[in-house]
């Protein structure tokens, strides 16, 4: 068994190219044998018109007859390897040299005007005959010039021992220069094996390259591996960020909650210290327990492992339901919070996950837009897609943060956003859930004068 793609393709090769000589050895060998046959038939034809034309010549001086006119012809003519034969009837008036065959005198009366005609003979190649009728005197005589194909026959063995000795050797060259050609031509294959093996996760950095004289499609090839390498290479960079912030978000709360566990069992304290010091813990404790919650559902999000409880809601109460939720937030900080009424829109979806969306979009909102500003949530259905918009009159987001704002763990004013609670995962959640819903969401946003996200769902 044959395991190299080298040895394969030369095998193929081999056997394409040996069907090929085949095919055309049995071609070849068709049209000389047809050629040779033409070309015999072409001179018996010959031979029987200019008997025939003597024969009437000598017919007429021999005061007619013919079994004297035909020796007188007999004896003028010069063969070369073909006989002559005048019958009258069944009965031989005169021939060259006897007749290959008893049929040929049944057969030659059959045959009509001029023609050629095949004559079986036993123990040989048989042979071809040239029929001509003249009538003399009245009378009907047939003129035959016969020839065996034994020539014929020799001239096509030579051929098939010719194709015989050199088809092994056109094989064999055939082989050879094969795996030549396909040895130089997966010479780059296996440069870039070479240089993918080097290739580690340290250096996904490096690119192959096929080299000049590589064909197109190994440049295609080499191409589409590069860039496949750069996705690697962003998804290792992209997980090595990851680990890295979500390592700093989880050392914030557990370095508080284990400061606050060594300062109360430093010493002993009152009751009150202690209530205090619990409070502390349980806080950071329930921060710990979202922020563990949010980079688990993200994770799973990843390696698509999250399967949608899909059932259908109204849209419209979900988003009334999230907006009195929000009251507590905005209103001790001095917010508005207005939610637009809509009509019933029936939606279906995962009813947990739309409402996580839409308290991360208000949450989001409040935390970013100042006292006495106004935060916005409205439902709009045009055509066959919904859209949820969520607007504030906050700081606003630079154009240059914009196409970050998305990406986990990022946060254009990460002092403001660890103080207020936030972990930069809010808005991958909701960028996570809508494409779980085969919609998307969008911003637009004025730095001073506030944002618009944008979720749009299929309906």
């Amino acid at each position: 068994m044959i395991n190299t793609l080298r040895g394969r393709l030369t095998l193929w090769y081999v056997a394409f190219f040996s069907l090929l000589l085949l095919l055309f050895s049995l071609f070849l060998h068709g049209v000389v044998a047809r050629a040779l046959e033409r070309r015999l038939d072409e001179s018996l034809t010959v031979v029987a018109n200019t008997a025939a034309a003597l024969l009437t010549d000598e017919f007429g001086e021999m005061k007619g007859d013919a079994s004297l006119a035909a020796s007188e012809v007999l004896g003028d003519l010069r063969l070369n390897g073909s006989t002559v034969a005048f019958l009258f009837g069944q009965r031989v008036l005169g021939a060259s040299a006897p007749l290959p065959s008893d049929e040929l005198v049944a057969i030659a009366g059959r045959a009509r005007g001029r023609q050629v005609v095949s004559v079986p003979q036993a123990g040989s190649n048989g042979a071809h005959a040239a029929v001509v009728r003249v009538t003399l005197g009245g009378q009907e005589y047939v003129v035959l010039a016969v020839q065996p194909l034994d020539e014929v026959a020799a001239d096509l063995a030579l051929l098939r021992r010719v194709m015989l000795l050199a088809l092994p050797l056109a094989i064999a060259l055939a082989g050879i220069g094969g795996y030549w050609l396909t040895r130089r031509n997966l010479t780059p294959l296996a440069f870039m094996a070479a240089q993918a093996r080097r290739i580690t996760h340290s250096n996904l950095d490096t690119r192959l390259d096929a080299g000049a004289a590589a064909a197109e499609e190994l440049a295609v090839l080499s191409s589409s591996f590069n860039e496949l390498l750069s996705r690697l290479d962003q998804s290792f960079d992209h997980m090595r960020r990851f680990v890295a912030d979500a390592s700093h978000e989880l050392r914030t709360p557990i370095s508080i909650i284990r400061g606050e566990a060594d300062v109360a069992l430093a010493h002993e304290r009152g009751a009150a210290e202690y209530k205090q010091a619990l409070a502390l813990v349980l806080d950071e404790s329930r921060r710990l327990s979202r922020l563990v919650d949010d980079l688990l559902n993200l994770a799973r999000a990843d390696a698509g492992r999250v399967k949608l409880r899909v059932e259908e809601f109204y849209l419209n109460d979900l988003l009334a339901e999230c907006c009195r939720s929000a009251q507590t937030l905005a209103g001790p900080r001095g917010i508005a919070l207005q939610c637009s009424p809509h009509d019933d829109l029936a939606f279906r979806g995962d009813e947990e996950l739309v409402r996580r969306m839409v308290m991360n979009l208000i949450d989001n909102a409040i935390r970013y837009t100042p006292a006495g500003g106004n935060v916005t949530v409205s439902l709009d259905s045009r055509g066959g897609d919904i859209a949820i918009r969520v607007a504030d009159t906050g700081t606003g987001i630079a154009p240059g943060i914009v196409p970050h704002v998305f990406e986990r763990f990022y946060r254009g004013d990460k002092a403001r956003s660890r103080q207020d609670g936030g972990f930069g995962l809010g808005l991958a959640i909701v960028k996570w859930v809508a494409e779980s819903h085969n919609g998307k969401v969008d911003l637009s946003s004025t730095p001073g004068a506030g944002s618009t996200f944008t979720v749009t769902l299929p309906r």
